[in-house]
């Protein structure tokens, strides 16, 4: 078997061959894992709750013939979960109560059925709220770029994980930005699936009407691919399901997508505008892209500042809060109280209660008529949609910090973060971000593609065109599990 230091370069596609090769065992390659684990987690705080015998237990017994049969696996600690081990969406009410999950989700029992063994669960901000993993709960996740810098939110934790060299892949989600925005900020392949690609069942239908989207976060295009195959479709109760996919996932990685029409988008819909470092970072991307045979155009998409994104999201957002604890309240035992959350999670949901049951369906609305724009843009000829991951290269921890007197600050800052990302939260759009750029001192600068709802096969086959173009499979953090 390679030692772990090889291991820790090998995406999961390469660690389960070896497994299928007999080259190495699941336990093999969970001990190291953990070995992985114990060496680096101090740095950066990704693992939160370590699974490590339950793990063991799992390699050493039979597991199921997935195509990742084998391989170690980190569960982000909100989202999907296993029945009996501990899930504190970032909370400290939760983690108080040492409160676990009660049931499987069918998202983590389909990773199962995939051959992945978890062997922990990672950090998040408390409920998943800002583009940062620094919840009082657990402490900060650093970023293994520069530890002084976050990894991001909300997947933080398992974006700096698999960064650090842990795993080759790990559990994360998306509402707002939180499978791209740490992909971007640690040098990762970040793909947010369609609208109900995966399901979200049997405890939640379609959170917040559908903004939230569950995957991974990865080292390698035919990673992601090849999880997206192993989990995506619909589930029994699910309340809707993404258009199928044409042919499998793991068929479009290397696939000739064509000659594409695409638009490059780099003028953000909020006050601020973009870095010039990101900006030149998408530029790049359509720089490679051109090189590959496609049309880059800077179409004009002012259009997109007329349809109000902020306060929609924000009254969704805001729901989805109070909504949650409400239920976290009945869940506990008693009622959730400003001082049992942080201070942002306890205005947002103020903000919740607030509105009425009209406004939540005019905001949905109003993103849906935002849908709408960015479907025309794809019906007038162009095949994708480029621009930069985040408005600005990853920053520093404490840049949304929400202890001062008005803790919605620190939620307006996360503006910039996801200003080119929860747009196709709204539209339900696919999305990825891929590690084309970094910058002069060496940060990772994500670049994100989108394509119409559905259409996950084109981003595949252009993302690992790009992967060839320009690999990253080479470059590692100053902090690496070697």
């Amino acid at each position: 078997m390679p030692v772990s230091g090889e291991l820790s370069c090998l995406d999961a596609t390469a660690q389960a061959e070896l497994v299928r090769s007999g080259e190495a065992t699941a336990a093999e390659l969970v001990e190291a894992a953990i070995a992985r684990i114990e060496a680096r987690n101090g740095e950066v705080n990704a693992v939160i709750h370590p699974l490590f015998e339950e793990g063991l237990e799992a390699a050493r017994g039979e597991l199921p013939d997935g195509p990742f049969k084998g391989v170690p696996f980190l569960l982000k600690d909100l989202g999907a979960a296993f029945a009996g081990q501990p899930l504190h969406l970032g909370m400290n009410y939760l983690k108080e109560r040492d409160f676990r999950a009660p049931v499987d989700t069918f998202l983590a029992q389909r990773f199962r059925a995939a051959g992945l063994v978890t062997i922990g669960k990672t950090n998040c901000p408390e409920l998943g709220i800002l583009p940062t993993s620094e919840p009082r709960a657990h402490g900060p996740t650093r970023n293994p770029w520069d530890l002084d810098r976050t990894a991001g939110g909300s997947s933080g934790g398992s974006a700096a994980a698999v960064a650090a060299g842990m795993v080759p892949f790990a559990h994360a989600n998306d509402g707002g930005g939180s499978i791209r925005i740490p992909a971007a900020n640690c040098g990762l392949v970040g793909l947010k699936p369609s609208r109900q690609r995966t399901s979200e069942g049997p405890l939640a239908g379609d959170f917040m009407s559908g903004l939230t989207a569950e995957l991974c976060v990865s080292r390698s295009v035919r990673d992601t691919a090849a999880l997206l195959e192993a989990v995506h479709g619909p589930a029994p109760g699910d309340p809707y399901v993404a258009p199928p996919p044409l042919r499998p996932y793991t068929e479009e990685v290397g696939a000739d997508p064509g000659k594409l029409r695409i638009a490059l988008w780099t003028e953000t819909i909020i006050e601020q505008d973009a870095d010039p470092e990101v900006v030149a970072a998408a530029r790049a991307g359509a720089k490679a892209l051109e090189g590959c045979g496609h049309t880059v155009e800077e179409p004009d998409l002012s259009m997109l500042g007329q349809i109000p994104i902020i306060e929609p999201f924000l009254v969704r957002w805001a729901a989805g809060q109070a909504q949650a604890l409400d239920q976290l309240g009945m869940v506990g035992g008693q009622p959730i109280g400003p001082d049992d959350v942080e201070p942002l999670t306890w205005a947002l949901a103020e903000i919740g209660r607030s509105r009425s049951a009209g406004e939540y369906l005019a905001a949905v609305g109003q993103h849906q008529v935002m849908g709408r724009m960015f479907a025309g843009i794809h019906e007038s000829g162009f095949d994708l949609l480029l621009s930069p991951t985040l408005g600005e290269p990853p920053p520093p921890l404490g840049t949304f910090d929400d202890s001062g007197p008005d803790p919605m600050v620190a939620f307006e800052r996360a503006f910039l973060d996801g200003c080119f990302t929860a747009a196709f939260n709204a539209t339900g759009q696919p999305a990825i971000s891929l590690p084309l750029h970094w910058s002069e001192d060496g940060l990772p600068i994500g670049v994100q593609l989108v394509t119409p709802l559905g259409r996950e096969d084109v981003l595949l086959r252009v993302a690992s065109q790009l992967e060839q173009a320009i690999p990253w499979a080479d470059r590692r953090p100053s902090t690496f599990a070697a």
